[in-house]
């Protein structure tokens, strides 16, 4: 795991450390040889190439997808964001977080 992003993390206030700390879990249970970056401010996941970041908000986390959108099933409408290749999720709570959907998410974002 990459230092920064946990620095990164660890700054946060603790309701939003939560929610990435568990979201970082997630990711690395979800996607076989995820890489972690620290790029443009944020924790940056990929895998042959980005595909999710985080981004810290004052009263949430953005967990973002930039790539192979189109293989999100949003079937609530979570989902934010217009344009061709990214979108993003607003979690304001740990339990906010669909451990399944988000799972299923990160593996169809990280393929090629």
């Amino acid at each position: 795991m990459n230092e920064e992003i946990t620095e990164y993390i660890n700054g946060a206030p603790e309701v939003q450390k939560n929610i990435m700390e568990l979201i970082r879990s997630l990711i690395h249970q979800s996607v076989d040889g995820v890489v972690e970056e620290y790029k443009w401010s944020r924790p940056v996941f990929k895998s042959t190439k980005d595909f999710a970041y985080l981004q810290t908000n004052k009263n949430h986390v953005n967990l973002g997808f930039s790539r192979n959108i189109e293989r999100l099933n949003d079937l609530n409408g979570i989902l934010e964001g217009t344009g061709k290749t990214m979108r993003h999720v607003k979690i304001r709570a740990v339990s906010d977080i669909d451990v399944q959907l988000f799972s299923q998410w990160f593996v169809a974002v990280s393929e090629d």
